[in-house]
């Protein structure tokens, strides 16, 4: 059961921003072949300007008062600390929607977008699109904090989040996630069926051609979409999947450089928002710099760079057999993301009621294209939640 939800305030302590700022003054940087660009990683340039940047210019405390604007608490579910937003919608006949990040992501992902789900008719909408917002941190992650049992998989992750739901009087709610969020939403969907009016994803990775056994029985349209999955996945394996691979076998002896270095932290970390939601690498960033270190910073001053990193240690699993779902499924796909989902597939495993195809945008979509995603949830949930 949920224990105590107890207020929380985001306030870190003075010593802590001094030691950040010596960090990042004293950090000693690595060489840098010319003419490599981004292929074998974040350019030292690229990293040193961020990061004086978040020296000298990043103001913490302003970003920290923006973040208390929305109100947060913790509770303490299966033994580990939870923290969440929870934005109550004025509206009656609001429905609960339950938000879930991914890795290396944080509850910040979505925070441009809870004021408008919660209150539409303060943000020139519907106000029959009304959600009541809940914006938890994964265990782990954030403000949620290293837990003491390092065995949280996203199914554990999964119940965690529907018996918090139940706390906060929710016992039927919608639910949304891309990355690590995605499965938790799937996982959801499989295990807690009776909870959700759907689930909305811009991540499935039944939907993903990994294998040529994938494209058995595909004909036409569905066969064509499949070959391009496969030699997407393919490219991403090889070139993009390194952070899964450490994460899921190393994640002990990778945190003691990510833990130790702010620097470490930032490149880690800047490196994915870069090439995650934007196939050029060399393309300028689509996620503003303040919001990227908002980010980055509290995966710093939480000193959660191992136990976020955990969650990979199931990456495996999860890639595998996906468990059918029963529950009314949409797919949001923005082209930039690192994968290209396949309907037929999904359809194989996940009830797609709705599959919409973006024209730009990213692995990050509630930073990239907030009003995008905005109006395709609003658009699902109008559709399996308000009949």
């Amino acid at each position: 059961m949920t224990s105590e939800i107890r207020p929380f305030h985001v306030d870190i302590p003075q010593a802590q921003l001094d030691d950040l700022a010596a960090r990042l003054a004293n950090t000693r940087w690595p060489d840098q072949p010319t003419g490599l660009g981004w292929r074998l990683g974040a350019p030292v340039d690229y990293v040193r300007e961020l990061a004086e940047y978040w020296r000298l210019d990043f103001d913490w405390r302003a970003r920290e008062r923006w973040l208390n604007e929305f109100p947060q608490f913790t509770t303490t579910i299966d033994g580990a600390n939870v923290h969440f937003t929870h934005l109550r919608s004025p509206e009656p006949d609001a429905v609960p929607l339950l938000l879930t990040h991914g890795w290396p992501g944080s509850f910040v992902e979505f925070l441009g977008m809870a004021g408008a789900l919660a209150d539409p008719r303060a943000h020139d909408g519907d106000p029959a699109d009304a959600f009541h917002v809940v914006v938890p941190s994964i265990p782990g992650f954030g403000f949620s904090g290293p837990p003491t049992d390092p065995d949280w998989g996203p199914e554990r992750v999964a119940d965690a989040f529907a018996e918090l739901m139940s706390g906060l009087g929710y016992e039927r709610f919608c639910a949304h996630g891309g990355d690590w969020g995605a499965i938790i939403t799937r996982q959801l969907a499989v295990r807690h069926p009776e909870r959700l009016h759907g689930a909305h994803v811009t991540t499935m990775l039944g939907a993903v051609a990994k294998t040529p056994a994938d494209l058995e029985g595909l004909t036409g349209d569905d066969r064509a979409r499949a070959e391009l999955s496969l030699a997407r996945f393919g490219r991403f394996t090889r070139d993009g999947m390194g952070h899964v691979f450490i994460q899921g076998t190393r994640a002990q002896t990778l945190s003691y450089g990510l833990t130790d270095s702010p620097s470490g932290q930032l490149a880690w970390i800047a490196e994915k928002f870069r090439t995650f939601s934007s196939i050029d690498a060399d393309s300028a960033d689509v996620v503003d710099r303040d919001t990227l270190l908002t980010n980055v910073a509290i995966y710093w001053f939480t000193a959660t760079a191992n136990s976020s990193a955990r969650i990979y240690q199931s990456a495996l699993a999860a890639v595998g057999a996906q468990p059918p779902s029963t529950v009314p499924t949409a797919l949001a796909h923005f082209p930039d993301d690192t994968t290209l989902p396949v309907r037929a597939l999904a359809e194989r495993t996940d009830p797609i009621v709705r599959w919409t195809e973006f024209d730009r945008g990213g692995h990050f979509p509630g930073l990239e294209q907030p009003d995008l995603l905005l109006g395709d949830l609003r658009a699902f949930f109008r559709e399996v939640a308000r009949r």
